[in-house]
């Protein structure tokens, strides 16, 4: 099971588990930025994972690089590559490790591109030799943010990526009803 969080692997874990899936988490996100979030999110992975007893496996190292090459110029598709990215390694690794099939913690969101989600999976499944499982779980969304919240896990406002950190930011922007031409240091 890719696991892109905390927050979203309180109930996604949870229907998985009950639906008879043993799990075996993989915490690959290439994608957050910067590196203090990044730390951030796999802490609370750690310590969520530890209070759950999921085994877990874990990158060497924050390969920021290769996502920033794989979408660079070909920001419109952004999605798409890091979907591609993370699930064709979470496939990888669960072939590796003898599993019968993989999904994604991402499946919960209803921030995600489900559509596209369910497509680069089951294209990742079909090149990777391995199935996709794929479970609407958005209605778990409201729950998953309380149960978080109980458990003090740190819980994001974004999907991680700095593209959508700077979308999230110029939101707050067009909120306060600033202007990013009014504003000479905001220059994006």
């Amino acid at each position: 099971m890719h696991l892109c969080c905390a927050p979203c692997s309180t109930y996604s874990l949870r229907a998985f588990r009950e639906e008879g899936h043993g799990l075996l988490g993989f915490f690959y996100n290439p994608n957050v930025h910067p590196f203090g979030e990044y730390r951030l999110r796999r802490k609370a992975m750690e310590d969520y994972s530890q209070t759950i007893g999921l085994p877990v496996i874990w990158p060497a190292r924050h390969e920021i690089e290769s996502f920033l090459r794989a979408v660079a110029f070909h920001e419109e598709e952004r999605c798409r590559i890091c979907y591609q990215i993370r699930l064709s390694q979470t496939a990888e690794t669960a072939r590796s490790q003898g599993c019968d099939e993989f999904s994604t913690t991402l499946l919960i969101s209803p921030y995600q591109r489900h559509d596209l989600l369910r497509e680069v999976g089951l294209k990742v499944a079909e090149e990777q030799g391995i199935p996709f499982c794929y479970a609407d779980l958005r209605p778990g969304w409201k729950w998953s943010r309380q149960e978080a919240r109980q458990l003090g896990l740190y819980q994001q406002t974004y999907c991680g990526c700095l593209f959508s950190e700077k979308e999230r930011q110029l939101e707050k922007t067009r909120k306060k009803g600033w202007s990013l031409a009014s504003t000479p240091s905001a220059n994006f």
